[in-house]
């Protein structure tokens, strides 16, 4: 596989398997019979239209949706309806949202450090520690005393972007990461997306940020209708998409 300039290969192991998994809202199947092995340190990027089931897709990996056909395994690990196996899944598995999900009335550093006290049990010295670490990563480390209602769209989703490093996952995903963010501000997060990819986290990213894809992706995968219809390396993907429906797809996102 091609892999970013100065980055990390991915590696032959599993990180995150789906077996066939399909899911329902109502009436409506919204996921139909997905197959996906990402393998550790690898980085995939899900395009395709909305309504395809790109955000359910990820959201099913550690269970915020839950599916109601076929297996999911994380990192070894099945996710069932044993709540052991749930906590273990989302306590490795970061989740960085469209909106940055931060508690308004706390500081960026309790933000931080909240998850690594009250699920890690981790000292608080050694929480905040480790938070400072990850807001100067994501060159933000003098907002640490604000509260996110004080920062830009762009400064709230990097500091959603420590949070979840904050709990040392083995799996990052984001869910559209920069769509609610102005255009000056989307540079900032796929910046520090592409630092992130550099140095081998293993990445899920639902995105319409094509020049990410491009540029960090192992893998692109397109998906319409609740189905994965096409995947590739970025370069096939963009130059030679064999699905008429990738093809329409790209001619309406590519300028």
């Amino acid at each position: 596989m091609t892999t970013t300039s100065g980055s990390v290969a991915p590696d032959t192991r599993p990180m995150v398997e789906m077996i066939d998994v399909h899911k329902w809202f109502g009436e409506f199947h919204v996921l139909r019979g997905i197959t996906l092995t990402v393998h550790a340190k690898e980085r995939i990027v899900i395009c395709g239209p909305s309504g395809s089931g790109k955000s359910t897709l990820i959201r099913c990996i550690n269970r915020l949706e839950e599916h109601q056909r076929g297996r999911i395994v994380v990192d070894g690990i099945e996710l069932t309806h044993n709540i052991k196996n749930i906590e273990k899944i989302r306590s490795e598995v970061g989740m960085v949202f469209q909106h940055f999900n931060l508690f308004p009335h706390l500081t960026v550093l309790d933000n931080l450090t909240l998850g690594p006290i009250w699920v890690r049990k981790v000292p608080r010295k050694q929480a905040e520690e480790t938070a400072m670490y990850f807001l100067e990563k994501v060159h933000i480390a003098e907002q640490a005393r604000k509260f996110p209602g004080q920062l830009s769209g762009g400064q709230q989703q990097r500091v959603a972007i420590a949070r979840s490093l904050c709990m040392s996952p083995k799996v990052m995903l984001f869910d559209e990461p920069t769509s609610a963010l102005d255009p000056e501000m989307i540079k900032e997060v796929l910046d520090v997306m592409i630092e992130l990819a550099q140095e081998g986290m293993t990445m899920i990213v639902v995105t319409h940020e094509m020049g990410f894809a491009r540029s960090v992706a192992h893998r692109v995968l397109f998906m319409d209708e609740g189905r994965i219809v096409e995947e590739n390396t970025p370069k096939e993907f963009f130059s030679n998409p064999t699905h008429e429906r990738t093809r329409l797809f790209l001619s309406q996102i590519l300028h």
